[in-house]
């Protein structure tokens, strides 16, 4: 298994940013095992230089081995908050993959007789709820609404790992973008058809970071003696009519139309209020005065970037 210090557990490893990450993390030398309910599909997905480990998404007894003195576990599962419309059974299964999860990560750490040094835990801007042009950083308070009670108990799932003397961090995300997955890939199917535009009024601060700058945050936040909360966003947050503007400058489509709010609530209920209403406008404080350089602080950089790579 290579140095077992250098050893980094990663659970959601086959979504978006845990595959982005595991890649990475390969890359710069550390023996990756990621977590996966398909080891034979995640394999092929990473190729031979991968460990994957099986698991069924709540319990650690079938990768308990692995913990045993890694250097981290990075713990990114949960079912994902963007497919399909919130039932209140989907909105249970949000909430319950995130704590089995986080059950698992603490089970794990718990019997290893040696401790991983790091926990990082997932979590989202979603915490703060919707602020209006209020200027959000890692000290401002928790928000209302569904998704702010998920990320407060998501943070909560791993904290007792801090009781064993594991250093724990736990990344706040804002909208991560990549031509490889997440939320761009639909924001830019009405560009594509001529009809792109803002969603609801375009005034609400849309929280963004790239994948790239996600992945070397997590890197960096693991090898730095940190711990606490971090916002990983970019530095540069902006209105949603400035990224509808950029999107159409971007891919030389028109960006003036549109989409009104009380259709987009029609469609998907409280889902559009808090995911594509939402009005955040996170700073990453804490990661910059750390000294964490961005890739792509300003988002016209970002989406040419990504829109290139799609487009090739």
């Amino acid at each position: 298994m290579g140095d077992e210090m250098d050893k980094v557990i990663v659970t959601g490893a086959t979504g978006f940013i845990g595959k982005a990450l595991c890649f990475r993390l390969e890359s710069e030398g550390y023996t990756v095992v990621a977590l996966s309910r398909n080891p034979e599909k995640g394999q092929k997905l990473f190729g031979p230089k991968f460990s994957v480990a099986k698991w069924d998404g709540a319990n650690a007894s079938e990768w308990l081995e692995y913990a045993d003195g890694a250097y981290a576990i990075v713990n990114l599962a949960g079912e994902n908050i963007g497919s399909g419309r919130w039932t209140s059974q989907r909105k249970q299964a949000i909430l319950q993959s995130r704590l089995d999860a986080g059950k698992a990560v603490v089970e794990a750490v718990e019997l290893a007789s040696v401790k991983p040094r790091v926990v990082v835990q997932a979590s989202a801007v979603g915490f703060y709820g919707s602020r209006g042009d209020d200027s959000i950083d890692e000290s401002s308070s928790r928000g209302e609404g569904f998704l702010a009670a998920v990320a407060r108990e998501w943070e909560e799932s791993t904290q007792e790992v801090e009781s064993f003397g594991v250093r724990r961090v736990v990344i706040r995300s804002g909208v991560v973008l990549g031509a490889e997955g997440g939320a761009l890939l639909q924001l830019l199917k009405p560009f594509r058809l001529f009809a792109g535009g803002p969603l609801g009024s375009g005034r609400q601060w849309f929280s963004w970071i790239h994948v790239e700058d996600e992945v070397n945050a997590i890197l960096f936040l693991l090898k730095k003696d940190l711990k606490g909360v971090f916002n990983l966003s970019a530095p540069h947050p902006l209105p949603q009519k400035d990224l509808a503007r950029l999107l159409g400058k971007i891919m030389r489509r028109p960006s003036w139309f549109p989409t009104p709010g009380f259709m987009l609530r029609a469609i998907l209920g409280e889902m559009a209020e808090e995911m594509l209403l939402v009005s955040q406008r996170v700073t990453p404080k804490r990661l910059l005065e750390a000294g964490y350089r961005f890739l792509y602080p300003e988002a016209e950089h970002a989406l040419e970037a990504i829109v290139g790579k799609l487009s090739k």
